[in-house]
């Protein structure tokens, strides 16, 4: 049975999925982070093992591998080596220092990033926004926010999301990191950010990772929008698109989770209101209230 090093230091914020933990360690002074993946049981979820969804088990394995963002422009990996066992796989790579990146540089890399060229390999995520409002749908929806001031709004963003979802199906489909949170885009290398947890790679609406982006983004959605649009190849796609692709993800990414937050406290003492500032909620909160332009926009 796999086990990890007793001497790794365990790092916090590494499981989700098939992933069991992520450990950082050292090889003849070197800093290194351990990612171990397991394989799928019988009673796991059968999307984790659907090549195209976005919860797929083995995809970071499959891109390094791979290799195919060792150079690709805006966002690269680190080197990884992959060790794989009856249990699942283990990945090493070098320990990414943190260069503080602002907003707006990693937007602009994030549209030049939409510029490459990621082939064709079968375990690249598609549909990733529509994969995760299936998701929710199979919970439920949005009750908990039925029962707040943004009732009227979620729902009216709940019965279009069809609509919305075939929208974005229209776009340009360009390659997505699918998970552009500012700790997974810690270093530089020259003009490119080298990118960790590369499990949701594959191809999206134009825009649709930037909307990710958006919700722990310090910058407002304009300047970042044209930060993103500056790094964008000629002729991939005109702003308008990219403004509409960025818009629907960031609106139903920050309706989502903002569920999620809420309906983990909602059944507690006490009224729900009451609630909005609890420290697992109230983040999540103030992230949708800085989406809503986006979100009117939509409506």
């Amino acid at each position: 049975m796999w086990e990890p090093d007793p001497a790794w230091l365990a790092v916090t914020g590494g499981t989700g999925t098939s992933t069991i933990g992520v450990w950082r360690t050292e090889r003849d002074g070197r800093p290194l982070v351990v990612k171990r993946l397991a394989l799928p049981a019988p009673d796991d979820p059968v999307e984790y093992s659907d090549p195209h969804h976005f919860a797929y088990w083995r995809r970071e394995a499959d891109v390094a591998i791979s290799g195919v963002t060792a150079e690709t422009p805006g966002l690269r990996a680190t080197p990884t080596d992959v060790a794989e066992d009856d249990e699942g796989i283990t990945l090493t790579s070098e320990w990414v220092e943190d260069a503080a990146l602002n907003g707006l540089y990693v937007a602009h890399a994030l549209g030049r990033f939409a510029g490459a060229d990621l082939g064709r390999h079968r375990w690249l995520a598609v549909g990733q926004l529509r994969d995760r409002m299936h998701r929710v749908d199979r919970r439920g929806g949005w009750p908990t926010l039925a029962r707040t001031t943004v009732a009227d709004v979620a729902e009216r963003l709940w019965s279009r999301r069809e609509t919305l979802l075939r929208e974005l199906d229209a776009l340009p489909q360009l390659p997505q990191h699918g998970d552009p949170a500012a700790q997974n885009l810690p270093g530089r290398h020259g003009d490119d950010i080298v990118a960790i947890d590369w499990s949701t790679l594959g191809h999206g609406p134009v825009g649709a990772d930037l909307g990710l982006f958006l919700q722990n983004a310090r910058e407002d959605a304009e300047p970042l929008l044209d930060a993103y649009l500056l790094g964008l190849p000629d002729g991939v796609a005109t702003g308008e698109e990219a403004a509409l692709g960025m818009r629907i993800s960031a609106a139903y990414t920050a309706l989502s989770r903002a569920e999620w937050a809420l309906a983990r406290v909602a059944h507690g003492e006490g009224a729900l209101a009451g609630k909005y500032r609890h420290p697992a909620v109230a983040p999540y909160l103030r992230r949708l209230q800085r989406q809503f332009p986006l979100v009117e926009a939509l409506l």
